[in-house]
Order: structure tokens, then C-alpha cells, then sequence
């Protein structure tokens, strides 16, 4: 039964400030060694799931504000009997860097940042995901050579995503311009609707370079 949820959540609102609960990585994954790559705002899960499907020598980890979709997700993920999936709520705007310190270091190894909410209106940008803050948490926890894949079907968006990633000295752009393709073996839901209506995705990948932050 499909779960009916909204569209927009204001992350910064006081409804979404809770902390994260504290995370048994053991118990999440039969095999916690493997690498894991971490999709934020993974919505009802389907990307991650085909990735876990295609690579079972990955862990993956979904991470969703709305609650409804997590548990969604999560019962899809036992019909799947896949054990190299776990979803998360969590508000990656104020818990990411929690999340990420409970992690055994080297871990993580691969990020995907796809078509987040873009909050048009400029006094609604502060709402969108990637800020200054996520960058710096990712830069502490990606090893060398750990990477960060962007994705949206707004240029501006994509655009501004790069911007905040450029800007901090830890990650390096794989490529100057947009990525014909993506890395991925898996496509999201919008990434399938918007190519399918004929419409051009914006893909970046920006590698983590550098050890003094």
C-alpha cells in the first residue's frame, strides 16, 4: 500500500531538530566491514535498493527526513530479503555529522546527493541540503579517494551543489563540466522521468583529495 506523505519538509523547522538514536552498525549489516555508500534523501528507497540488488559487496544506507517513507522502505527491504540495506530517518541537515561520527573510520566510501528539493524561492534556499556544514562533515569522514556524486534535473541547483563542494579544499571536481552519464548502475525515479521526457541531468563527482582540512 503506497504511503501518502508530503512533497516539501521544511527541515529547519522545530518538528525535524530531533537527534538520531544511537546506531548499532553491527546490527544493520551482516557483513560491517564491507564499504558502504551513504544516499541522502534517498526518499522511498528504490535507487538504494537496486544498488544493494547489483552490488552485494556494498553496504548501503539510506537517509530520509520523512518517517513514513523510512518505514516504507525498510519493510521493502525485508520482502527484498536485503541485507546490505539500511534506511535511517534523519534530518541531514542537523544529524548528518552525528550519524557519520558513529561510523568505524574508512567506512564510508561513496556519497550520492540526487535531485534534493531545489526551494526555488531565495528566501527558501537556506532549506536546501547541502550547506557548508554537510561539506565539512563529509570531508572529515570520506577517506582519500572516497567520492561525493551530485545529481539534479535544475542546472541552478546542481550548480550551487558544486559551488559548496568546490569551495572547501578537501574535494577536488572529477571533470569541469556536467557528466554525460551517471557512475551509477541504478537510476532514481526522477532521474527515469526526466530522461524520459527528454530532459538534460546534471551529474558531478567530486573526490576527496586532500588530509588537512
Amino acid at each position: 500500500m503506497a504511503v501518502r506523505v508530503r512533497q516539501h519538509v521544511n527541515p529547519l523547522s522545530n518538528k525535524y531538530q530531533t537527534t538520531v538514536e544511537p546506531i548499532d552498525w553491527a546490527s544493520f549489516y551482516p557483513v560491517p566491514t564491507q564499504p558502504l555508500h551513504l544516499d541522502i534523501g534517498c526518499a522511498k528507497g528504490h535507487f538504494v535498493s537496486q544498488m544493494a540488488t547489483q552490488q552485494p559487496d556494498w553496504n548501503f544506507l539510506g537517509l530520509e527526513i520523512r518517517a513514513p517513507l523510512v518505514e516504507q522502505a525498510l519493510q521493502q527491504r525485508d520482502r527484498a530479503a536485503l541485507r546490505n540495506l539500511h534506511f535511517l530517518f534523519c534530518n541531514a541537515n542537523t544529524s548528518l555529522a552525528e550519524v557519520l561520527q558513529s561510523l568505524p573510520a574508512g567506512r564510508l566510501q561513496q556519497v550520492s546527493i540526487q535531485f534534493p528539493d531545489p526551494w526555488f524561492k531565495k528566501r527558501h534556499q537556506k532549506r536546501r541540503v547541502v550547506q557548508p556544514e554537510l561539506v565539512q562533515s563529509l570531508a572529515q569522514h570520506l577517506p582519500i579517494g572516497g567520492r561525493v556524486v551530485l545529481q539534479s534535473d535544475v542546472e541552478a541547483v546542481a550548480q550551487e551543489m558544486c559551488d559548496r563542494f568546490a569551495e572547501h579544499a578537501a574535494f577536488q571536481r572529477s571533470h569541469p563540466d556536467w557528466l554525460p552519464a551517471s557512475p551509477f548502475v541504478a537510476q532514481t525515479d526522477r532521474e527515469v522521468l526526466t530522461l524520459s521526457k527528454g530532459l538534460p541531468v546534471f551529474r558531478a563527482i567530486f573526490t576527496r583529495s586532500v588530509t588537512n582540512l
